[in-house]
């Protein structure tokens, strides 16, 4: 049986993992003294988008930055791009085509929208352009010269979105991104998100808006005192709706 298994697994990294963008195995990550995350066994193929659901502390954010190494100590297997990266500092893992966008956007406050776009480094040589960016976010070609403070909470989300795309990151990983925006931000989100999609980038996207997220998503990790307790195809949820409603209190 074991060697049957051990072919299978063989077989799976040579013809299914190809596709494979980010494979986690038994992650486990601390702050401090504690425990946050106990063993997340998941993965992100080439061009899907995964949602990570789950109630506020359940360990969601913080597998994000684990995928990042912005957490206190981790433990476990993660590869990116085909390498491991667990002993990796972050900003090597930037250089793999991660980009993250955390919760907190850090905007620039003191630069203009066009110096905040142009300030991170290019990660890989394939960036979006400004002029792309300006099409994809119209709001931000209006608003260029304006500073980071006079932006609205909807043109930072977008500002910090675009600063990614910029450097050539093509693995987001986007923590709450519509967390207190107007629905016609929203709106505007899914879409983008959805050509980022049909461009070939890969998604990871924390999100607690799950009307957002459904439409979206090819599928979804939900999320439990630091274990992932189910997956669900995009396919399976009109079958999953209560377990769903179950696990995240809707």
């Amino acid at each position: 049986m074991n060697q049957q298994v051990n072919i299978s697994t063989q077989q799976q990294a040579q013809h299914g993992n190809h596709r494979e963008k980010i494979r986690i195995n038994n992650l486990h990550a601390f702050y401090g003294e504690s425990h946050i995350l106990h063993g997340i066994d998941m993965s992100v193929n080439q061009g899907e988008l995964v949602t990570l659901l789950g109630r506020n502390g359940s360990g969601r954010s913080t597998t994000l930055k684990a995928i990042m190494n912005m957490v206190g100590e981790r433990s476990g297997q993660i590869v990116v791009n085909g390498h491991e990266t667990i002993d990796m500092p972050a900003h090597k893992i930037a250089h793999l085509g991660l980009g993250f966008c955390p919760e907190e956007r850090g905007i620039f406050s003191s630069l203009n929208v066009e110096e905040n776009l142009m300030l991170p480094p290019a990660v890989r040589s394939d960036g979006m352009s400004v002029e792309e960016i300006y099409e994809m976010f119209p709001n931000l070609y209006e608003r260029r010269t304006s500073q980071g403070t006079r932006l609205s909470g909807g043109e930072q989300q977008m500002l910090a979105l675009a600063r990614i795309l910029r450097t050539g990151a093509n693995i987001l990983l986007l923590d709450e991104i519509t967390e207190g925006l107007a629905p016609v931000i929203v709106q505007k989100l899914g879409e983008v998100l959805g050509q980022l999609k049909e461009r070939g980038l890969t998604i990871l996207l924390v999100e607690q808006n799950f009307r957002f997220a459904a439409p979206i998503a090819d599928r979804h990790y939900v999320m439990e005192h630091g274990h992932i307790v189910e997956e669900v195809l995009a396919e399976e949820l009109e079958a999953k709706t209560e377990l769903l409603n179950t696990y995240l209190g809707v």
